[in-house]
């Protein structure tokens, strides 16, 4: 069936993780006295762009800034859709002035940035599926943000409510395989939210929780490939059953701040 999976292009913008570090604690995986490998980390997250790049990936980097170890998760600083760019406002002060920094790298490179009014984290809540938005609310990005997002890109916005700390973005939940299929764990979902997915998405790949913790819905597919972490066995399984080839890349020094392979990968959409 992989034979019938098609692989789509992509462009990448990602950040060296020179200065990553757990300082703070933002979410239940953060813990500010866990020390970094930071030449691990270096190494997994550059296996990860080798990755990207053997399988015909572009891959942009954003120079990494000293007192901003978060800006290694580029996924969150923005949403790209038809070149047009939804900028960030974390929720965390620690984090906000990373936006300044990614901005000026579309702007450099191009793009108009708009600045959200409301508390808006990118890609982290905000997937691009093809034909709409799945956004996520319930510890981050707000109600307020998703419609902002959809008066500026008009396509629609279904928003999402996620129940699980641990799940704090939409991102470490669900991913986007192709134009037509996800995969997503359901119990980060609230009811209404799960009964959504299903009806959206009736033939969707489904995670354990076991695969949900170690971030294997963190991931990047191409249509065809996806990057995946290898501790997402179970996952890995069912992708293959449907036709998508994984490629393990291991992040898991960046699980100790609650990221994983997406989070460290914003998508550029032209």
């Amino acid at each position: 069936m992989s034979d019938t999976r098609v692989q789509r292009r992509r462009r990448y913008l990602v950040c060296e993780p020179r200065h990553f570090a757990v300082q703070y604690a933002i979410n239940p995986w953060m813990h500010p006295d866990t020390h970094v490998d930071v030449d691990l980390a270096q190494e997994q997250w550059q296996a990860l762009i080798s990755a990207y790049r053997t399988h015909g990936h572009t891959v942009d980097t954003v120079e990494p800034v000293p007192g901003l170890p978060d800006m290694v998760f580029a996924a969150n600083s923005a949403v790209v859709v038809g070149g047009r760019v939804f900028g960030s406002l974390f929720h965390a002060p620690e984090r906000r002035p990373e936006s300044t920094h990614y901005e000026t790298w579309f702007k450099t490179a191009g793009f108009d940035v708009y600045r959200p009014e409301a508390v808006c984290e990118g890609e982290g809540d905000l997937v691009w599926t093809g034909r709409y938005v799945l956004a996520g609310t319930g510890f981050r990005t707000t109600r307020d943000a998703h419609r902002e997002v959809q008066e500026f890109f008009g396509h629609p916005v279904i928003s999402l409510t996620l129940v699980d700390p641990h799940f704090y973005h939409l991102d470490t939940a669900l991913f986007v395989l192709d134009d037509d299929n996800i995969a997503y764990y359901p119990e980060a979902f609230s009811a209404g939210s799960r009964e959504v997915l299903a009806r959206l998405y009736p033939d969707a790949v489904l995670a354990t929780r076991e695969d949900a913790v170690a971030f294997g819905l963190n991931s990047v597919s191409d249509g065809r490939h996806v990057f995946i972490t290898p501790q997402a066995e179970t996952l890995a399984a069912r992708l293959d059953d449907h036709g998508y080839v994984p490629v393990p890349v291991d992040l898991s020094e960046f699980r100790k701040a609650g990221g994983g392979i997406k989070c460290c990968t914003q998508e550029i959409r032209s």
